[in-house]
């Protein structure tokens, strides 16, 4: 079985954070989310993440899904991946995948690709490698006629070396039994008196072995972050990546400015996203929705033809043809009906809203299920709360509720009842029923004119 180390004990100082570097966010995942789900998408399921600074972190996040071990010192490249030495052990066999935790941007592709060239040419070591234009800092892969010689770092390469466009990104398949073996011959004789991974290449063609080099179509495989400017700058480069894709599925975008859709997000032909929307987790959108301006959905199923202005929803559901916003808060577990109106300053919670309800303005709705063909008035308050326990509330299909309704929960309203302006509802209503409920009207004459002296200068 192949195997995958991710190295990502870094702690990122110049962040100005305390958490490991790997678990800071692009897109909305940490990098190190990013670098998993290539490596599960390539079918390299088996893996362990070597942790260091604030390792609890960590194992916080991962929550067992993977093998993690710690790396108590930060003693190089090399050192990490020895303390994964127990877990290559498990299984010989396969070939391992050492990975940088920092380094989001690896691709499915890379990850195959670069096994294929390792296995038919019986590596021991490949290097993915990438060119870039500007490779100052990153180590120079030198190459002869019969493969990668070695790796020069930059600080120590020669002119002519220095000239070299292809670097070493970090990545590397090793065949398990030779990582093993060579993580052993590992020395720290150098100015830093660490162990490096690099140095592995060397050893292994010392001894006769197999080194190669695969370069990667993706240069984006080097980045990483080592600042708060770095990560912007991967966060910018993501972003305009998952908007290109979408752009090339047919999806309209007048305008990028402030929107974000995370890459688990699904959008249908035909639709536009306005300036300033948020799409987050596993949302989808159908298509021919109108999404934004300044929108936010979180884990929602937005259906076909929607227009969602100015609204945010979180875990819930928006069926085709509906119209929501401005200012609408739909927060988990609610599900808006077909061609629903659902308008400016109305809050939604743990609700079923029936198809083409209208809810138009200033209302409160929640822990309730609303039928079809209602009408919500304006000031309509839904009391699910009593200081102890939620109940709910149900308006059967075609009822009308006047404006300034308060709805006692629990309480059921039947099919087709009304309620007067001004109403509070303590029981249930049947069908077709009228609910009022109008104190006598006193007057008192005179009233305020004693309470207001200045008004009467």
């Amino acid at each position: 079985m192949n195997k995958a180390v991710i190295l990502a004990g870094g702690q990122g100082k110049r962040m100005k954070a305390e958490m490991p570097k790997p678990l800071f966010r692009v897109l909305g995942e940490p990098m190190l989310e990013w670098v998993i789900s290539a490596c599960e998408s390539a079918e390299v399921s088996d893996i362990c993440v070597v942790k260091g600074y604030m390792g609890e972190m960590i194992d916080e996040y991962l929550a067992g899904r993977y093998t993690t071990v710690l790396q108590a010192e930060r003693l190089g490249t090399g050192h990490a991946v020895q303390q994964a030495i127990p877990f290559l052990k498990n299984d010989e066999s396969g070939n391992t995948l050492v990975l940088c935790g920092d380094a989001p941007f690896i691709d499915e592709k890379t990850i195959r690709d670069s096994l294929m060239l390792h296995t038919q040419n019986g590596n021991a070591v490949t290097v993915i490698t990438a060119e870039l234009d500007d490779p100052t800092g990153y180590g120079r892969i030198i190459r002869t006629e019969h493969g990668i010689s070695g790796i020069v770092e930059h600080k120590d390469a020669t002119p002519e070396q220095r000239e070299i466009k292809e670097v070493n990104s970090g990545a590397y398949w090793f065949r398990t039994a030779d990582l093993i073996s060579l993580l052993g011959k590992l020395t720290n004789d150098n100015v830093q008196n660490e162990y490096y991974l690099t140095d592995t290449v060397g050893i292994a063609l010392s001894e006769g072995k197999k080194a190669g080099a695969y370069k990667s179509d993706n240069a984006n495989i080097i980045k990483g972050a080592n600042d708060r400017h770095d990560l912007l700058e991967l966060n910018n480069y993501a972003r305009m990546e998952v908007i290109g894709k979408h752009l090339d599925n047919g999806v309209e975008f007048v305008c990028t400015d402030g929107v974000i859709i995370e890459r688990s997000v699904e959008i249908g032909r035909g639709a536009s996203i306005l300036p300033g929307t948020i799409l987050r987790g596993k949302t989808t959108i159908g298509e021919g929705s109108v999404i934004g301006p300044n929108s936010k959905a979180v884990d929602c199923i937005i259906g076909k033809n929607v227009v969602f202005d100015t609204a945010q929803a979180y875990q819930s559901e928006i069926a085709d043809g509906a119209n929501v916003g401005p200012f609408v808060h739909i927060r988990p577990d609610s599900r808006i009906g077909a061609e629903t109106r659902i308008g400016d300053f109305v809050e939604v919670k743990n609700s079923t809203i029936g198809d083409k309800t209208a809810i138009a303005h200033l209302a409160y709705i929640g822990d309730s299920d609303i039928g079809k063909k209602v009408n919500i008035g304006a000031g309509t308050v839904t009391v699910n709360f009593d200081g102890v326990a939620k109940s709910r509330c149900v308006i059967g299909d075609c009822s009308f509720v006047g404006s300034n309704t308060s709805l006692i929960a629990p309480i059921r309203l039947g099919k087709g009842v009304y309620t007067a302006a001004g109403t509070t509802v303590t029981r249930d209503v049947p069908d077709y029923a009228l609910a009022i409920d109008r104190g006598e009207l006193k007057v008192n004459e005179g009233y305020t004119l004693r309470k207001m002296k200045s008004c009467k200068k």
